[in-house]
């Protein structure tokens, strides 16, 4: 499995990802989606399997004040890679990314009846720090995820 960034031309095999992983209520429009992966605070994540694409991840930071917080809007693995580490890989790479872009937090929203997803943030350090009722379509709840960043230890010599 090869991990690398987004680029344009991925926007319709990522896609069809979307609609493969998500029925219509719970998936992001494409107009949306598109805003997703071009922002200028963000990253996008390809996990690709000879020459195909197997899922991807994205994420998004924002200041506010002085600290800088990361946001995972989405890992999504196909349905014949699940189970395999490539969720997990993508995780590490958003992290870094996250890191790489300053934030001290990373932060997401699971729905709470997604025990696969649960199961991997909490395998990642990620703690529950609450719920939101009502967060999804037909009133379905999430939960709030968080891992905080260590300060980074200076390198002596």
């Amino acid at each position: 499995m090869i991990y690398r960034l987004y680029v344009p031309e991925d926007f319709k095999a990522l896609y069809a990802i979307e609609e493969i992983c998500f029925e219509p209520a719970f998936r992001f429009g494409r107009h949306m989606m598109r805003k997703l992966v071009s922002r200028f605070n963000s990253a996008t994540w390809i996990a690709e399997d000879a020459g195909q694409m197997a899922g991807f991840a994205i994420v998004e930071w924002s200041r506010e004040e002085t600290v800088i917080t990361a946001y995972i809007q989405t890992i999504e693995v196909t349905p014949i890679r699940r189970k395999q580490g490539t969720a997990r890989e993508l995780l590490a790479h958003l992290e870094a990314s996250a890191m790489a872009g300053g934030a001290t937090l990373i932060w997401l929203h699971v729905d709470a009846t997604n025990s696969g997803a649960i199961r991997l943030y909490e395998a990642g350090g990620y703690q529950c720090q609450g719920r939101q009722e009502n967060y999804y379509p037909g009133g379905r709840a999430a939960l709030i995820y968080v891992k905080r960043f260590g300060p980074s230890v200076p390198v002596t010599g």
